[in-house]
């Protein structure tokens, strides 16, 4: 089955979201630098493995709107939720085909995402 990758500087919400996926059993990948989020997306095994991004929106090297259009550039397809604080940043997002949440995302929210993008990914 395919997994996800999350990706947020902060440790603590990082951790947070890859228990909840593994308490739905939801394997996880964890990236606290856009870059190397993207080199995994980018690599063989990222490909293979990754059905659904879930990432934060403000980063101190890398926006989530800049690691988005990246990510955009070379995948089109991947699920992509990003979870952010400010209710309004998801005008940032226009056109990148992105679920956007609004912090606090609720853990049953969360699973419920991730396990849609997952079996749409499944199917295709």
């Amino acid at each position: 089955m395919k997994q996800a990758l999350l990706l947020d500087d902060n440790i603590a919400q990082l951790t947070v979201r890859e228990l909840v996926l593994r308490r739905a059993e939801i394997e996880s990948h964890v990236a606290t630098k856009g870059q190397s989020a993207l080199a995994l997306l980018r690599s063989d095994a990222g490909k293979a493995k990754i059905g659904v991004v879930i990432t934060d929106h403000l980063m101190p090297d890398m926006d989530g709107v800049e690691f988005v259009r990246q990510l955009r550039a070379f995948n089109k397809d991947v699920p992509i939720i990003v979870i952010s604080g400010l209710p309004d940043a998801d005008t940032e997002y226009a056109g990148l085909n992105v679920i956007f949440r609004v912090k606090p995302c609720d853990p049953e929210d969360l699973i419920a995402l991730a396990k849609s993008a997952l079996n749409v990914r499944a199917s295709a």
